[in-house]
């Protein structure tokens, strides 16, 4: 596993089988705080999500590659509301 030290700004987040998930805004102790942009429409639109540390399989070049898919992705997804799940 890579060391969430290696994750930098604007670095791209992929999922395991490489979907693009957003881009890094920055890290925060243990989780990886995606930018707002990134974050997608309906009730994600303008939210800052974070990806917990646990979750980074490989940090490659400019890539950060994630240890689960998408779909397990949405449902440990952290805003910055009061750290509420989406």
């Amino acid at each position: 596993m890579s060391s969430i030290d290696q994750v930098r700004e604007h670095m791209q987040v992929i999922d395991a089988e490489g979907t693009p998930i957003g881009k890094v805004d920055h890290v925060e102790g243990d989780r990886i705080k995606l930018t707002r942009d990134s974050a997608g429409a309906g009730s994600h639109e303008g939210h800052h999500h974070y990806v917990p540390a646990g979750l980074v399989a490989d940090v490659e070049g400019d890539t950060v590659r994630l240890s689960a898919r998408i779909d397990a992705l949405e449902s440990i997804f952290e805003t910055e509301e009061g750290g509420e799940n989406l």
